[in-house]
C-alpha cells in the first residue's frame, strides 16, 4: 500500500496504476488527510477494503466538467457537503453571509455551492446518468428526513428527493459504507440496496417491509405544525439502533422515504482500527500556496478519544448523527496516536485536547445499553441523573495521566468540554483536582447555556443551582493550586422558552459575575433538533405543549444585546428592551443598573485612549509651562543684564565729562 495522499487527478491515478476508481469522492471541503475530517476516515475505510478512491474536493459546480476530472467511477460516486452543513457553514444565525471558510484553501470563502450536497448531485446526473450517487456527512445525515429548513424558512423534503441521490449512509457511515460497497461490488443494483443498517433509500412499495412506523406524509406535516411536531417526536425516539423501528415517510404519490434502523456502535477494536488507518494527518501539499486550511490547525494536536453523547441536549444533533451510545477507543490506540504526534516538527509539546463531543464520557451511561440500548422515554442526566447511571471517571483519570508522561508532552489540555453535571454526580474529588492541577490553561470552559430553569427545562440542561454547585466546588479544589484560572460559560440567547422576562434575568446574572462573556451563542435552528422543531412548530415535541419561541429578528438581537449589555454597540437594543418590559429600574447609575440614563459614546478603550492623551496633554502643558517659565527667567535676566549695562554705560559718560571739565 502506498503512503500518499489518495489520488486527486489523472496523474495520481497513473502512478498507483489505476485506469479507473472504485469510487469516486467528492467533497464541499478541501482534502484534509486526518481523521478529524469525515472524507479521510470514509476514503481510508474503504481503501482498507480494497477499494480505489479517488477524491475531487470542492470542484467548480458551475462547469460540469469539474466532476469528471477523475472519470467514471466503476462502482459510484460518493458526496458530501463537508464537516459542516453548508448552510451554516456559509451563513450566521442573521443569514448574513460569512466572510472566511475555515475548511478552504487560506479560509477563502465562496469555494463550495449553497445545498452542496444536493448541487454536486445534480451536477453528477448532468454527465453520469446512470451512477450510484450516495451521499453522506452532516448534512445528508440530519436532512435523511423531511425536515425545516432555517435559511428558506420552509419545510424540504428527504435531501434524497432534491438530490436524485440514490441512498443516504446516516450517522458517522463505517459500517454502512462497507456494505453497500461490498453490495455494489458484488453485482447488486443500487435501487436494490434496501437492507443496510444506517441507510435511506427510496421506493415506490412498501410491499417488502414489515414491522415499521409510517410516518406522516410530507403534505400532510408541511400544512400542519402540531402534525411536523409530532413526527418529529416519533423520529427522536428511534434513534437508536438496538430498539428503532424502520420509519416510512410519504413524500409524492406512490413514492416512499425509508430509513432504516440505524448502525451498531463501533466497537473499541475498531475504533482502534479506524484511527489507525495511513492518514498523512496533513492537508494535500496543492494548498501549500494558498496559505494550506485554517481547521486543520485546530485539531492537528488534538486527540479523539469517544463518540456519542448521552447528554441529549435538546439543541444539539448528536442525537442524530452519532447517537447516544458512546465508543471509545483504547488507552494503547490513544497513547500511540500521542507518540506520533511528538514527532511532528511543528508539535511544540502540548496536547490540545483528549475527548469528543463530551470530554468526559469515556463509557456508556450503563450496562444495559450494550446489550438493549438506550431508553426511550428518559433521558440520562436530564432532569436529574438516573439511578442506574454509571458515574465513573477512572479510566479518563488514568488515561491523561499516561498522556502527560509521554516523553516530549509537556502539557495535555481538555477543551472540548466537561458535562459539569456528571461531574457532581461523582462524589469523588480526583477527577476536578487533576483537571485544575494539570489540565487547563487559565480557563475552564463549561455549559450551563442559560439560568431560567424554565429555559433550561426545554434546552434538556440541569437547573442552574447544578451549575452553582458546581462553581462553589470547583472554586474551592482550584483554589487549593494556587492558580488563576476561570470557569467561562457558554450562554446562549433566544432559545424556545426564552422571553424578555428570561433574557433580562440572564443580564442581571451575568452584571453579578461582574465580567462580560466574550463568546455567546444566538440559537440556531439547525435540521433535525428537538429546539429546531420548537422553534418552527411552537410546540414541545415531547409533551406537545405550547411553547413561546423569540422568531423575530429584532427580538433577537435584542435578547443577544441583553447578554453584553456593556457594549457600546447595543445600548439602544439594551434600553429599548428594558423599556418595553416596564424594567427602567435597570437604567441609571446605580450598581444594580445595567445601563445608564444615555450613552456615553466613548467605549471603555477609548475612553482610556482619551484619558491617556489627556494625561499626556497635561503632562505637556507642564513641561511647557516649566519651560516657558524658564525662558522667560533667562529673558529677564538678560534684561536685567542689559539694563545694568546701559546703567553702568552712563555713569562712565557722565564721570568722562567731569574729567574733561577738570
Amino acid at each position: 500500500m502506498i503512503k500518499d495522499f489518495l489520488p486527486i487527478s489523472k496523474e495520481d491515478m497513473k502512478k498507483r496504476g489505476w485506469e479507473q476508481c472504485d469510487f469516486v469522492y467528492i467533497t464541499g471541503d478541501a482534502y484534509v488527510d486526518h481523521p478529524s475530517f469525515g472524507h479521510a476516515i470514509i476514503s481510508r475505510i474503504l481503501e482498507f477494503y480494497g477499494y480505489k478512491v479517488g477524491l475531487i474536493p470542492q470542484p467548480d459546480w458551475k462547469d460540469k466538467e469539474s466532476i469528471m476530472k477523475l472519470g467514471k467511477p466503476r462502482l459510484g460516486f460518493l458526496v458530501t457537503a463537508g464537516n459542516m452543513d453548508s448552510m451554516v457553514n456559509h451563513y450566521t444565525v442573521n443569514k448574513k453571509r460569512r466572510q472566511t471558510d475555515a475548511f478552504s484553501p487560506g479560509g477563502k470563502m465562496g469555494l463550495r455551492p449553497d445545498y452542496a450536497t444536493v448541487v454536486y448531485c445534480n451536477l453528477i446526473r448532468q454527465v453520469y446518468k446512470d451512477s450510484p450517487i450516495i451521499i453522506g456527512g452532516i448534512e445528508a445525515s440530519l436532512r435523511r428526513l423531511s425536515h425545516y429548513d432555517y435559511w428558506s424558512d420552509k419545510v424540504k423534503h428527504s435531501i434524497l428527493i432534491d438530490s436524485g441521490a440514490d441512498i443516504i449512509s446516516y450517522g458517522m457511515g463505517e459500517h454502512s459504507i462497507i456494505e453497500i460497497a461490498d453490495a455494489l461490488n458484488s453485482g447488486i443494483d443500487i435501487k436494490d440496496i434496501t437492507f443496510v443498517k444506517g441507510t435511506v433509500y427510496r421506493t415506490k412499495t412498501l410491499d417488502n417491509l414489515y414491522d415499521y412506523i409510517e410516518l406522516p406524509s410530507f403534505d400532510e406535516i408541511s400544512k400542519n405544525k402540531k402534525t411536523y411536531a409530532q413526527s418529529f417526536a416519533t423520529q427522536h425516539i428511534n434513534t437508536d439502533p438496538f430498539s428503532a423501528k424502520t420509519l416510512v415517510e410519504k413524500v409524492k404519490e406512490k413514492m416512499y422515504v425509508v430509513q432504516n434502523p440505524p448502525a451498531l456502535p463501533l466497537t473499541t477494536d475498531e475504533m482502534d482500527d479506524i484511527y489507525s488507518l495511513p492518514y498523512m494527518r496533513n492537508y494535500h501539499y496543492v494548498y501549500e500556496k494558498s496559505g494550506g486550511i485554517p481547521a486543520l490547525s485546530e485539531i492537528k494536536f488534538s486527540i479523539t478519544s469517544n463518540r456519542g453523547c448521552f447528554g441529549g441536549c435538546s439543541f444539539c444533533a448528536l442525537t442524530f448523527h452519532q447517537g447516544r451510545i458512546i465508543q471509545v477507543r483504547s488507552h494503547e490506540s490513544i497513547l500511540n496516536e500521542a507518540v506520533e504526534m511528538t514527532k511532528d516538527p511543528d508539535f511544540k509539546g502540548y496536547i490540545h485536547d483528549v475527548g469528543g463531543p463530551t470530554a468526559n464520557f469515556r463509557h456508556t451511561s450503563c450496562k444495559k445499553q450494550l446489550t438493549k440500548g438506550v431508553c426511550t422515554n428518559r433521558q440520562c442526566l436530564f432532569p436529574n441523573p438516573c439511578k442506574n447511571l454509571t458515574v465513573d471517571h477512572k479510566d479518563y483519570i488514568s488515561l491523561l495521566r499516561k498522556l502527560r508522561n509521554i516523553p516530549g508532552v509537556k502539557k495535555v489540555f481538555i477543551r472540548s468540554g466537561i458535562r459539569f453535571d456528571y461531574c457532581m454526580a461523582d462524589a469523588d474529588d480526583t477527577f476536578l483536582n487533576e483537571l485544575c492541577n494539570y489540565h487547563i490553561s487559565g480557563q475552564l470552559r463549561v455549559a450551563p447555556e442559560h439560568i431560567s430553569d424554565n429555559v433550561l427545562k426545554l434546552m434538556g440542561k440541569p437547573s442552574n443551582n447544578v451549575y452553582e454547585s458546581f462553581l462553589k466546588r470547583y472554586r474551592k479544589i482550584n483554589s487549593k493550586t494556587g492558580k488563576e484560572q476561570f470557569v467561562v460559560p457558554y450562554l446562549m440567547s433566544s432559545h424556545p422558552g426564552s422571553t424578555m422576562k428570561e433574557a433580562i434575568e440572564l443580564a442581571e446574572y451575568i452584571r453579578d459575575l461582574g465580567y462580560m462573556p466574550q463568546q455567546v451563542q444566538d440559537f440556531y435552528p439547525t435540521p433535525s433538533t428537538m429546539s429546531t422543531t420548537m422553534y418552527y412548530t411552537g410546540y414541545n415535541p415531547v409533551t406537545m405543549e405550547k411553547v413561546y419561541t423569540p422568531v423575530s429578528s429584532h427580538e433577537k438581537k435584542m435578547q443577544r444585546a441583553l447578554i453584553q449589555y456593556k457594549n457600546p454597540e447595543n445600548y439602544e437594543l439594551v434600553k429599548e428592551a428594558l423599556i418595553s418590559n416596564n424594567r427602567t429600574d435597570l437604567i441609571g447609575f446605580g450598581k444594580d443598573c445595567l445601563i445608564p440614563p444615555r450613552l456615553i459614546k466613548q467605549s471603555f478603550s477609548s475612553h482610556n485612549r482619551s484619558e491617556k492623551k489627556n494625561v499626556n496633554n497635561k503632562d505637556k502643558r507642564k513641561s511647557n509651562e516649566k519651560n516657558n517659565s524658564k525662558n522667560t527667567s533667562l529673558t529677564n535676566n538678560k534684561n536685567n543684564s542689559n539694563r545694568k549695562s546701559k546703567i553702568s554705560n552712563k555713569k562712565d559718560r557722565r564721570n568722562n565729562e567731569k574729567n574733561r571739565k577738570r
